[in-house]
């Protein structure tokens, strides 16, 4: 409830209702805090592990290390109003945890996007069409577009070592994805949960 909203109920001016909800029952008014998942033990231990073995890696390679990563993700494009945080904020006791938002609330409009860039920006954008999945021959495709434009756009990194740093998806571990990504000499980095 807002400020006005408790006034309103109790009768009383929004300045008194501030005031009691601050001064006399101590509370706060805070956001949530958007967090992408709920990880169990394990999978944030494999969370840390995996950092590790990056940090490692960027320790000993330097700056050269992330200038050779290509990351490549795919999103749904929503058209929705986005809350504000205002909206999503509540009355809270100063000592209680910040409430966890997890999910917005999107209409029926979206479109499914995938994107590839390195560290001097998008490489490539694929918009995927309606009704189809991203399945491996669709993903192996879109590795397909990428070395193009690439030998476009990235002739210096096509000259490197490229990193693919993509999620765990299954299509991403088809039989034919594996064996591009072989051709073409690219390393597939480990992605945490």
């Amino acid at each position: 409830m807002t400020c006005e909203e408790i006034a309103h109920s109790a009768g009383i001016l929004r300045a008194s209702a501030y005031r009691i909800l601050i001064e006399r029952l101590h509370k706060r008014r805070i956001a949530a805090r958007w967090v992408p998942h709920d990880l169990n033990e394990k999978q944030k231990c494999r969370r840390f592990e995996i950092s590790q073995q990056l940090f490692h890696r960027f320790r000993e390679e330097g700056t050269e290390f992330l200038q050779n990563v290509v990351t490549i993700d795919e999103t749904w494009i929503w058209d929705f109003d986005p809350e504000l945080k205002t909206q999503s904020s509540d009355w809270i006791d100063k000592s209680s945890p910040r409430p966890k938002k997890f999910k917005r609330a999107p209409s029926n409009t979206k479109q499914m996007m995938i994107f590839a860039y390195d560290f001097k920006g998008v490489i490539m954008t694929d918009r995927v069409p309606s009704g189809t999945s991203v399945n491996a021959a669709y993903y192996r495709q879109c590795l397909q577009k990428l070395r193009r434009k690439m030998h476009a756009n990235r002739q210096d990194l096509l000259e490197k070592d490229v990193l693919i740093l993509h999620n765990n998806a299954r299509p991403r571990h088809g039989k034919d994805v594996r064996e591009l990504l072989d051709r073409y000499s690219w390393e597939v980095l480990p992605h945490p949960p």
